[in-house]
């Protein structure tokens, strides 16, 4: 009987996967679920065999009918192990008995009442009423993984397009980890056939207020229990430099990373610890060093540190006079020689989540240009050899707004000085969090203001700005929380359930505290950044600024505002609320088989005097390692070429700087891309005066390019950051094979003195190709080393 219901079950798997249109890119797992009912008492690990991958069986969400107390569990059996099973049940009904007079394999297979097809119910083990009904229903799902398997059950949702929660925000478990996967009942039901790691489902509805009431009295535990796991960095390592109102380092989870003589302060008779009061720097620094607690609180496997804190204060502490708005910018430039003077010889990112609430706007200020100036290598101290340096700054939070219907005033909620600054990496935040605590009796008539990856209700944006005159800003967003409205849809109000949690000043008290807002959004981007520094620590600042933003993507709630925007100039504008998307430590740092990215960074001189007057001097050519062959046998394949291009530029605010971003830059950089008709030297000409038998005419005339950019040409107007993503196919795209970068106009251009307009400027180039299950690095692995050793300073393979 069992041996036919295996069989039915079987049969019945495979003809409904028949029945679905699967992508060539998403084939069917090598086997299928199958849900077992047992006897009462009886024990589901003991349904597992084998060693080898293809061939173990394994056990995965386990339950008690609480009226018949028989345990039904679902079982995971490669294809190659339903022959073995069904000569064990074989051998159960015809076998020749054992010396004892009993049949073989009898307490594998008696404890087996039946054998069906498992359905999605099967893994649920969360409250029945909160399984999603409809197909399209989308939640939050927690999806409960083998550990050997979460790579590849990660990959099965990421190429069905759903949501995967960053690995931060993974559980790891000694025999489950348990991946937040935000998707529809029918892709899960879709990931059932696709993925053989999956052991459970639940929604996913825990929120922070575990931590924040439920278990305060135990938050010393919980948070020593984190400390204790932790593996904690060396002195020789990045740091994260938060120019805040100082940390108080008696944190457990803060200490050991942040020596005392690393706490600093701008002023001398200001205390280097911030205060009950004003707490914020220490609601920082946790996240800086941690990221979110939530889930790291929650994770019980060790975690190692690769990073440290330094903290210097530019906040007046209790009692004292606040700071003039005029010396913003020379208080900042204080801060980054005092913890350059305290540890010369180390890597760091500076994290500034301060802004000036009184002034917002495009025009630089003299905050923003010392932002610029401190990151160009132009700080007190920097005449002999100008380091430069990676800033993080937060674009300011939307205060006091208690009404939703405000929320679409874009324009009335313009980021605030000093993120205007064109060498700083300007964050801006998103959520995630929509769940909230549904014990919590203060928000029972409420629900998330936003959905799930859409933008943070506390973000600023640049969407007033000249888009033709100013750089993108916010360039990325990270988790910044969101905000509950009432019933009556209108009323706004800050929802402990929705925030971040972080380490608090009042250790002894509460050393675990809720923070949201662009401050928790860029106090992530300072670890993210760190982090990079730590794994690649021959890599520039201007280079790490350009891998974050390479690495960030849309969510699908953005393309979706996106794709309702009927022109182009329409997306550009709204690309300016939530800039290039969500920044992924795993897409910066890694490159699987069908996502190869090249890192370049390299010096240019882009002018020279000659005696008629300033010319442009030199271009620079990447022929691409991209082997035609293999995009020629993918000539139907759609492609994805994304290019960033990050420099840091020396400031000349003031006169006609604010109308012309020209004269404010000391050089500017553009990338090119050859077009499908352009040979190799028609392209050179074109881009560059030199290249041509007379500089003074014109160059080849190319076509209009394709159109097929997500944002084009004239989203590079201004900035020092430039990044974009062609569409197009194999065939396409193997007749573009080449990249120029090249300089446009800077006030270096117009100085008569040689010393000055032919300096030298430095600039990180970032490719990166992407097709559906085509393994291009192997076939361009050789090629890029040679392209290293001929065309590079410094190119990495990442």
């Amino acid at each position: 009987m069992l041996r036919g219901q295996l069989q039915a079950a079987y049969r019945a798997e495979h003809d409904a996967r028949e029945q679905i249109e699967l992508p060539e890119d998403l084939p069917p797992s090598d086997g299928a679920y199958y849900e077992v009912e047992l006897r009462r008492g009886a024990k589901a690990e003991k349904l597992e065999r084998g060693r080898k991958k293809d061939e173990k069986i394994t056990v995965g969400a386990t339950k008690i009918d609480p009226e018949t107390e028989r345990v039904s569990t679902v079982v995971f059996v490669p294809d190659a192990s339903v022959p073995v099973l069904q000569q064990i049940f074989e051998d159960y009904a015809t076998g020749e008995l054992t010396e004892k007079g009993k049949p073989q394999r009898q307490d594998y297979i008696e404890p087996i009442e039946t054998i069906r097809r498992a359905r999605l119910f099967s893994f649920w083990t969360d409250d029945a009423n909160a399984l999603p009904q409809a197909a399209h229903d989308r939640i939050w799902w927690e999806v409960w993984c083998r550990p050997e398997a979460v790579d590849e059950t990660a990959a099965v949702f990421h190429r069905m397009e759903c949501r995967v929660a960053d690995e931060d925000r993974w559980l790891a478990f000694p025999e489950s980890t348990v991946i937040p996967i935000l998707g529809r009942r029918a892709d899960i039901e879709l990931a059932l056939i696709l993925a053989d790691g999956i052991m459970e489902l639940r929604r996913g509805f825990d929120t922070p207020n575990f931590f924040l009431e439920e278990t305060r009295e135990n938050q010393h535990d919980w948070a020593a229990g984190l400390a204790e796991r932790t593996v904690w960095p060396g002195v020789e390592v990045p740091r994260v430099c938060l120019l805040d109102t100082g940390v108080n380092r008696a944190h457990v989870l803060l200490e050991p990373a942040l020596a005392e003589g690393d706490l600093m302060s701008v002023h001398p008779d200001w205390p280097n610890t911030d205060n009950i009061r004003g707490s914020h720097g220490t609601e920082m620094a946790g996240l800086a060093l941690h990221g979110d607690l939530f889930a790291r609180l929650q994770d019980r496997q060790e975690y190692r540190l690769r990073h440290r804190l330094e903290s210097v204060r530019i906040m007046p502490a209790d009692g004292f006079d606040p700071n003039e708005p005029a010396r913003y910018g020379s208080i900042t430039l204080s801060a980054v020689a005092l913890a350059e003077i305290q540890n010369p010889d180390r890597d760091r990112v500076f994290c500034m989540a301060v802004t000036n609430t009184d002034r917002s706007g495009a025009s630089a200020s003299s905050w923003s240009a010392c932002v610029d100036r401190a990151a160009v290598g132009q700080a007190i101290g920097d005449e002999a050899d100008r380091p430069r340096r990676m800033f993080c700054v937060s674009g300011g939070n939307i205060r006091n707004a208690m009404q939703a219907d405000r929320l679409d005033q874009l324009d009335e909620y313009p980021i605030e000085d000093p993120v205007q600054a064109w060498n700083a990496l300007t964050v801006g935040g998103y959520t995630d969090k929509t769940e909230i605590d549904p014990a919590d009796p203060s928000f029972r008539e409420h629900c998330a203001v936003v959905e799930a990856g859409d933008v943070s209700p506390f973000s600023r944006n640049s969407t007033g700005w000249d888009s033709g005159k100013t750089p993108i800003k916010p360039e990325v967003v990270f988790e910044a929380g969101n905000r509950a409205v009432s019933s009556n849809g209108r009323d706004l109000v800050d929802c402990p359930s929705l925030e971040l949690l972080t380490t608090g000043a009042d250790v002894d008290r509460l050393p675990i505290v809720n923070f949201a807002a662009t401050s928790a959004a860029t106090a992530q981007a300072a670890r993210l950044a760190a982090r990079l520094q730590a794994d690649h620590p021959d890599l520039w600042p201007e280079t790490i600024r350009a891998l974050i933003v390479h690495s960030a993507e849309w969510t699908e709630r953005m393309k979706e505002r996106l794709s309702n925007e009927g022109r182009l100039r329409e997306r550009k504008q709204l690309v300016r609320t939530f800039g290039y998307g969500v920044p992924s430590y795993p897409r910066a740092t890694a490159s699987a088989l069908s996502d190869l990215a090249l890192v370049a960074q390299k010096t240019i001189q882009p002018y020279r005097r000659e005696q008629s007057g300033p010319v442009f001097n030199e271009c620079h050519y990447y022929p691409l390692p991209w082997p035609q062959d293999l995009l020629e046998q993918y000539g139907d394949q759609e492609f994805r070429l994304k290019i960033t291009l990050s420099y840091f530029v020396e400031p000349n605010p003031g006169k006609s700087a604010a109308i012309n971003p020209q004269r404010y830059q000391s050089f500017g950089l553009r990338f090119d891309l050859k077009r499908p008709r352009e040979t190799a030297d028609q392209f050179r000409k074109r881009t560059n005066a030199q290249e041509r038998e007379n500089p003074r005419q014109a160059g080849p005339q190319a076509e209009p390019d394709s159109g097929k950019w997500e944002l084009g040409p004239n989203s590079m107007s201004a900035g020092s950051l430039h990044c974009d993503v062609w569409h197009g196919t194999g065939a396409q795209l193997a007749a573009r094979g080449m990249i120029c970068v090249k300089p446009v106009s800077g006030w270096w251009k117009e100085r008569r003195t040689p010393a000055v307009c032919e300096q030298q400027g430095r600039y990180a180039l970032i490719v990166s190709l992407t097709g559906r299950e085509v393994d291009l690095y192997t076939a361009v692995s050789t090629a890029v080393e040679q392209l290293i050793a001929q065309r590079v300073g410094v190119d990495i393979p990442v």
